[in-house]
């Protein structure tokens, strides 16, 4: 599929809740959407069993991340969600601008 050579080398398989592991998974779905890949940034904060993780692109591409009527990035916060309940842990995304 175009798009997502940037995840050939990341599975879902064996995923968990690990340190830096959501990270890996917001930044490898943002840079498959997105033209500038080379910009995407995503920093994480945890405390307790609560994790955020904000996502920055370039200005052209938050459009692309969010999607029709939020629909993208709706999807990407059901996916991380699911991601988390594996550890017992919330995480939280938020797109910055």
């Amino acid at each position: 599929m175009p798009g997502f050579s940037t995840m050939d080398s990341f599975t879902l398989k064996n995923f968990g809740s690990g340190k830096g592991e959501m990270q890996t998974l917001v930044m490898r779905i943002a840079q498959a959407l997105v033209d500038n890949p080379q910009m995407v940034d995503v920093k994480e904060f945890r405390e307790g069993r609560i994790t955020v993780l904000t996502l920055k692109v370039s200005k052209e591409d938050v459009g692309k991340v969010i999607g029709k009527n939020g629909n993208t990035v709706s999807a990407m916060r059901t996916i991380i969600q699911a991601a988390s309940v594996k550890n017992n842990t919330k995480t939280l995304l938020e797109i910055m601008e």
